[in-house]
């Protein structure tokens, strides 16, 4: 059972003990946390919910269903895109493939690239494939983070029917989106990828240098 402690920083009126009282969830069961927890999710300050709906991430496989329809509801219902961004997270971390549409309609009506860039992490962790569309999309974004992350992500789903989408970005002015290119490649495979990572064993790059021989390696471990 919590402590009467802990349930009296989260009922307190001052955020900052609610935030500690959050941090102590970590010593309960799961189960229990979600109970003491929910009420937070739509708790008036900003940072309460942010804290809240970040937490569920950790513990909210202890009731899918209600964690589900919490997260849902801080995704379309919140005031504040840090916490819409943290539901995302949370929906991605706990594979919530059920919500993608939710997801990805979010990131094509917002504009703010840091919500974008959550949203684009979240269907990485996610593993749905339909997400490809939404990472396609953001490849074609200015900001080079959010490229990066969406190279990242299609390789993590290891749809290699998009592979040519990825060509462009062996010689990419941006390193990190070099580097993420040679590991999303060694995920996607076929002869084509090869031959770009071989191209990119001369990049200019250590790091991506390195990652693209690792690249290789895996591809020829798979044949």
């Amino acid at each position: 059972m919590a402590s009467v402690s802990t349930r009296d920083l989260l009922q307190s009126s001052d955020y900052g003990d609610c935030i500690s009282g959050l941090n102590q969830l970590d010593t309960l069961s799961p189960e229990e946390a979600l109970t003491l927890i929910a009420p937070l999710i739509i708790h008036t300050n900003a940072r309460v919910r942010y804290a809240a709906v970040s937490k569920l991430a950790k513990i909210g496989n202890a009731d899918r269903d209600a964690s589900l329809e919490l997260l849902r509801d801080r995704l379309h219902n919140d005031s504040e895109l840090d916490v819409k961004a943290a539901a995302a997270d949370s929906l991605g971390a706990l594979g919530f493939k059920e919500a993608y549409e939710d997801i990805a309609a979010l990131y094509h009506e917002t504009s703010d690239w840091l919500l974008r860039l959550s949203i684009v992490a979240a269907l990485s962790e996610m593993g749905e494939p339909k997400a490809i569309e939404v990472l396609l999309d953001a490849l074609v974004s200015d900001n080079d983070l959010l490229v990066a992350t969406a190279i990242g992500a299609i390789g993590d789903l290891g749809d290699a029917s998009v592979v040519d989408q990825l060509e462009t970005f062996i010689c990419h002015d941006d390193s990190q989106v070099r580097f993420r290119t040679a590991q999303a490649l060694g995920h996607l495979g076929g002869d084509r990828a090869r031959g770009w990572l071989q191209r990119m064993m001369d990049d200019t790059d250590a790091q991506v240098v390195t990652q693209a021989e690792i690249a290789l390696g895996q591809l020829d471990s798979a044949v």
